[in-house]
């Protein structure tokens, strides 16, 4: 089908490029212009970090709840922008949004870009949090064994990468939501064929961002290509999102069939006639609200939550 209408105009909006044109420094400031104004109130943000062996993770950590309240469950939500854009404050309204929905404590990670940091930099920020969060939970005022993992395309690929890590050296995840997730490396399927230009997302640019984070890494290996693992039984249960015409929809929708294959509990929703990013923009598309709902009530499922505070934002 046709793109929905509240695509088209999105579309129709936005300034083409083939991803050579732009800088990276003039792509970051262009993606800085386009955040929204309006964000949630919450009881409780703070900025903090976490240490890594060589430096320190930077973490906004969101409670819905004052801490006095007692633990809640923990969400690591890792942004995205094919590993060289973004930050924790292009993740930080959709942050404020599930932590209050939700109902638990979300923690927005700012892992480290490519091309000054390729990976597996920004994989390694992402285990740092997470295994913080399951060494001290008390630290972060989280319940033992109640973490989840989270993220949008790149970000969706750090999420799945972390869920292959986190069963590798035993550490229990509640879920993984992955949403429009990269999850491969040969950019060959019929969806990067059909929407590679004119979708919100181009393929030129998708390789272009690809190959400044892998560095010449190896292509086939899993914390770049999740849908490579040789093994994906065991991982947390999951929810894969995948939008219509994006270029990221099959690789998506073949990993979830894997992680079905494996044995691992799993629900996909492909929403039609949307476009990549349609996520984190609920105030353009209809179905953003939807796939929202959606995630939300797949989170509090796992964590066994209700919403700290009304669902309604009254910023938006």
């Amino acid at each position: 089908m046709s793109p929905e209408p509240s695509a088209e105009d999105f579309l129709a909006g936005m300034r083409s490029s083939d991803g050579e044109e732009w800088t990276i420094e003039e792509m970051r400031e262009l993606s800085e212009l386009r955040l929204p104004d309006g964000r949630r109130e919450l009881p409780h943000v703070e900025d903090l970090t976490v240490p890594r062996a060589d430096g320190a993770v930077p973490v906004r950590l969101y409670r819905p709840v004052p801490r006095a309240a007692g633990p809640l469950p923990a969400l690591v939500y890792l942004h995205g922008g094919g590993w060289v854009l973004g930050g924790i404050e292009s993740g930080d309204p959709l942050c404020r949004d599930l932590a209050a929905e939700a109902g638990c404590v979300v923690l927005n990670v700012g892992y480290r870009l490519a091309p000054e940091h390729p990976f597996p930099a920004a994989i390694e920020d992402a285990w740092t949090v997470v295994d913080a969060l399951a060494r001290r939970p008390e630290r972060f005022g989280i319940a033992p064994e109640t973490i989840a993992v989270a993220g949008d395309s790149a970000g969706g690929n750090l999420a799945a990468v972390v869920a292959l890590l986190a069963r590798d050296r035993g550490v229990r995840l509640v879920h993984q939501l992955l949403v429009y997730p990269v999850t491969d490396t040969s950019a060959d399927t019929a969806s990067w064929d059909a929407y590679g230009e004119g979708y919100g997302l181009d393929a030129a640019t998708l390789r272009r961002f690809a190959a400044l984070y892998r560095a010449g890494a190896d292509p086939a290996d899993p914390r770049l290509a999740p849908l490579r693992a040789p093994d994906l039984s065991g991982l947390a249960p999951a929810t894969v999102i995948t939008a219509d015409h994006d270029i990221l929809r099959d690789e998506g929708e073949q990993y979830a069939r894997r992680l079905e294959a494996a044995g691992v509990p799993i629900v996909h929703r492909r929403y039609p006639g949307t476009i990549h990013s349609f996520f984190l923009l609920p105030e353009i598309f209809q179905d953003g609200v939807k796939a929202r709902e959606f995630a939300v009530r797949r989170l509090r499922a796992a964590f066994g939550t209700s919403p700290a505070t009304p669902t309604t934002n009254p910023n938006a």
